[in-house]
C-alpha cells in the first residue's frame, strides 16, 4: 500500500515533537568532531508549502506548529525550543513568515558538515519525486526504495557514528513489528547508532506490539517521550498522541526535551500532557 502523503500532515503537534526530538539529538551529536551519517528511512517530500492543495486541506499545522510560530518572540530565550524555532524561519523564503513546514530530511540535512553524508529512502514515487526536486546538499543522497530495508542493507557504515530516524505512516498493522524486527536487526549491526523511532498513539494501542517486541528483543537503552493531546476515549478513530524512543540517547536528551515540551505542551492547549524516561536500562 503506497497511499499515504505526509503532506496532508505537515506541521501538526506530532510533527513538531518528532522534529524537536530530532533536532535536540543531532545537537548533541554535533558537539563532537568526527563525522555522522543519517539515515531517514520514510523521508516523504522533505519540505512542505502550507498552501499546498494536500496541506491545506486538513490544516493540521493550526493546532501544531503555528501557536508555536506566533508566540516565537516570547519564546526565543528558550534553549532548545527557541534554538528551534529560530531553524524553523531559516527554512522560510521569508524568515518572518511561516510559508513552509520542513520534513525530517531537511532537520537532518540543514546542519550536514562537510564530513557529513546522509541518505534519504521514500518509497511512494510521487513522494520520491517531490524529494528529488528538493535543493538539498550534495552530500544527501535521494534512494527510491524499502527504507527499512535500504537501511539493513547499508549497515555498517563507513562513518564512526550515525543517526537513524525511523517514521513510517504505520498504514499496515503489520508495520509495528516489521519496525520492531529491523531495529533490533540493525542494533546487533550498529551496536553505537543513535535511533529514532516514531509511533503514533491511537486508540487501538497497537504501538505496544511495537514495544513489547524490542523488549521481548532484549534491546537496551531505550528512552522515551510520549505527548498527549487528549485522552485516548476521546479521540475516536484519531491520534490521540506522539510517541518517540531514542535507543541510545546522548547524555542529557531527557532534561533538555522535557524543558523544551513544558511551553510546547502550553501552547498548544489544554488537555496536553508530556511524558518521558528510561524504558529500559542497563
Amino acid at each position: 500500500m503506497l497511499s499515504y502523503q505526509h503532506a496532508y500532515h505537515a506541521g501538526n503537534f506530532a510533527d513538531v515533537h518528532k522534529h524537536l526530538t530530532l533536532h535536540a539529538v543531532i545537537d548533541h551529536l554535533l558537539r563532537k568532531d568526527s563525522s555522522i551519517t543519517y539515515i531517514d528511512t520514510h523521508a516523504g517530500r522533505g519540505l512542505y508549502p502550507l498552501d499546498a492543495a494536500e496541506t491545506s486541506r486538513l490544516q493540521e499545522y493550526r493546532d501544531g506548529v503555528i501557536p508555536l510560530w506566533k508566540a516565537r518572540q516570547a519564546l526565543a530565550r528558550e534553549p532548545l525550543l527557541g534554538d528551534w524555532l529560530a531553524a524553523l524561519a531559516s527554512a522560510q523564503p521569508d524568515p518572518s513568515r511561516l510559508t513552509h513546514y520542513p520534513g525530517s530530511p531537511w532537520w537532518m540535512g540543514h546542519r550536514l558538515r562537510a564530513q557529513d553524508q546522509q541518505w534519504l529512502f521514500e518509497l511512494h514515487p510521487g513522494e520520491h519525486e517531490h524529494l528529488s526536486q528538493q535543493p538539498f546538499p550534495a552530500a544527501a543522497q535521494r534512494i527510491h526504495g524499502d527504507g527499512l530495508k535500504g537501511l539493513l542493507q547499508r549497515l555498517p557504515v563507513k562513518t564512526p557514528r550515525l543517526c537513524v530516524l525511523i517514521d513510517p505512516s504505520y498504514e499496515r498493522k503489520e508495520e509495528y513489528l516489521e519496525v520492531a524486527e529491523t531495529l533490533l536487526t540493525a542494533m546487533r549491526k550498529a551496536r553505537h547508532a543513535v535511533m529514532l523511532v516514531w509511533y503514533p498513539l491511537l486508540p487501538a494501542g497497537r504501538h505496544r506490539e511495537l514495544l513489547e517486541a524490542l523488549r521481548d528483543g532484549g534491546l537496551r537503552k531505550v528512552w522515551y517521550g510520549e505527548f498527549t493531546r487528549q485522552a485516548p476515549s476521546e479521540a475516536e478513530r484519531g491520534m490521540y498522541g506522539s510517541g518517540m524512543l531514542v535507543v541510545n540517547p546522548p547524555w542529557g536528551l531527557d532534561e533538555r526535551l522535557a524543558a523544551a515540551m513544558a511551553p510546547v505542551v502550553a501552547h498548544l492547549g489544554s488537555p496536553g500532557s508530556y511524558r518521558s524516561g528510561w524504558w529500559v536500562e542497563e
